[in-house]
């Protein structure tokens, strides 16, 4: 799994990661978009299991009947996205 020991999605506080907290979730934030693509044209098999945990633990996605559908709080990040991209 891709979480760390302390079920963070964003690993641990201090030390012992080549990859900082910030940066998982930069990461992660940057794959929204994409992640939600994968969702809208029913892919969501192409998403790997420890990036829709994370997106889960973030409240981005959740599980609803059996299936992942993108949140609010991630529609908006993809939105913020959006619109940085454009200005």
């Amino acid at each position: 799994m891709s979480r760390a020991a302390d079920g963070s999605p964003d690993g641990p506080q201090r030390g012992g990661s080549s990859l900082q907290p910030v940066d998982r979730k930069e990461r992660l934030r940057l794959a929204l978009p994409g992640a939600a693509e994968l969702l809208r044209t029913r892919q969501a098999s192409l998403i790997s299991s420890g990036d829709i945990d994370d997106f889960v633990a973030l409240n981005w996605l959740e599980w609803h009947g059996g299936t992942l559908r993108l949140t609010v709080t991630g529609s908006n990040v993809c939105s913020q996205l959006a619109i940085a991209r454009r200005g």
